[in-house]
């Protein structure tokens, strides 16, 4: 539980686990039974994860069968990343994939492509798909002969600007290509099901949406999908597509959670977005040399990144910690260093504007007493590091 004597706001590093999942995973943890077994205490730990199954896919728009649980997002991209997935209309190897620019790690360098496969769709300087440039590459690349594999986050997780996937789809589909989406950051924060992106696969991550670390979800459109090398080989288990005794209880508590997000999404995220452009506006008013990335954009209404000119991001996260106050330098998936985003560059972004960018990211727990919390300790932050900066040498 996240102390009150502390203001967090990284929901998009992680969010807090909800009461809900944790009481499902406490109800999972007392199951015996190894979901492959036949006996009764095997039974039931299999029922736990097939009534997790069916919920997800029914927030997917899928069928139960056609999802396969891994160990997070990261897991899930890796399996979904690879040349060797049939369609039903194909079953030859894709030979490129095409990223967008501002993609997770997990996709630039974590793909099962080779590094001569891989070409990057440029964003525009709102942080946006250039759907003009892709629509090039795309042409380009069907006039080569080549089979194409897209992947686009449905939001980023640093600016959190939603990406026209939708629009996309439809081009990468009437070139006979595969659109692999990363829902990560947009599940239980905006509608996101595989029908309204278009998608032929989402890739879901429970803890951010406040189910456990360590859980997770590849989401296909059909059964007609299949990949023919699995990540990790063993008992079968999820289709042979992802060997190892499942984790129950982490299955359990990413189903509660989904549950938990959805009932009150648009609610959360009409508040969320009011309480975001409040905040905005009062780091407007008490730096107004501050750049916000991606406001010109749709955003998740959660999320603000933005910079002040001549202050580092790692000088003020460490003074704001000081003061409480939990927030990020953008993604969380970089062994906690704080160094210059891929995703600012590829927008456009000076280098030195970029190197002070941070991330506030609210949740399902944020208060509007915590954004207040946070615009004190950020001008009183930007205050004493201005007066040292400004002190005369001795």
């Amino acid at each position: 539980m996240v102390s009150r004597t502390r203001v967090y706001l990284d929901h998009n590093a992680t969010a807090p686990l909800h009461p809900a999942a944790r009481e499902a995973m406490c109800a999972a943890f007392d199951l015996c039974g190894n979901a492959s077994s036949v006996h009764a205490e095997g039974r039931t730990a299999r029922a736990t994860i097939e009534a997790a199954r069916a919920e997800l896919a029914a927030f997917a728009g899928v069928a139960p069968k056609d999802i396969v649980f891994t160990s997070g997002g990261t897991e899930a991209l890796n399996l979904a990343l690879t040349p060797s997935i049939e369609t039903p209309y194909e079953r030859a190897p894709f030979d490129l994939l095409v990223a967008s620019a501002g993609e997770h790690p997990a996709v630039l360098a974590g793909h099962r492509f080779a590094a001569a496969q891989l070409e990057l769709a440029s964003l525009t300087p709102r942080g946006v798909l250039n759907i003009a440039a892709f629509g090039a590459t795309l042409a380009r690349a069907s006039a080569a002969g080549h089979r194409v594999m897209l992947a686009l986050q449905a939001a980023n997780n640093e600016t959190g600007v939603i990406q026209p996937v939708a629009a996309a789809a439809e081009m990468i589909h009437a070139a006979g290509g595969f659109l692999v989406c990363d829902a990560v950051q947009a599940a239980g924060r905006i509608d996101c099901d595989i029908g309204s992106l278009g998608a032929d696969a989402i890739v879901l991550s429970a803890h951010k949406f406040g189910g456990p670390k360590g859980a997770g979800a590849l989401c296909f459109r059909s059964d007609s999908y299949h990949i023919r090398e699995a990540l990790l080989r063993g008992g079968g288990q999820e289709r042979g597509l992802r060997a190892g005794t499942e984790n129950v209880a982490g299955i359990a508590g990413m189903a509660a959670a989904l549950r938990a997000a959805n009932v009150r999404l648009r609610e959360e995220a009409a508040t969320l977005s009011v309480w975001r452009d409040e905040l905005e506006a009062e780091i407007s008013r008490i730096a107004p040399e501050a750049a916000f990335f991606g406001a010109g954009a749709e955003r998740l209404p959660n999320t603000s990144c933005f910079a002040l000119p001549g202050i580092e991001a790692h000088v003020l996260l460490i003074a704001l910690d000081m003061e409480g106050i939990a927030v990020s330098s953008g993604s969380a998936c970089s062994s906690g260093k704080v160094k210059r985003s891929h995703v600012l560059t590829a927008m456009g972004v000076e280098p030195d504007v970029a190197r002070g960018a941070i991330r506030v990211s609210l949740g399902w727990n944020s208060r509007r007493e915590d954004c207040i919390s946070f615009v004190k300790a950020l001008e009183r932050t930007i205050r004493t590091i201005k007066a040292r900066r400004d002190k005369p040498a001795a």
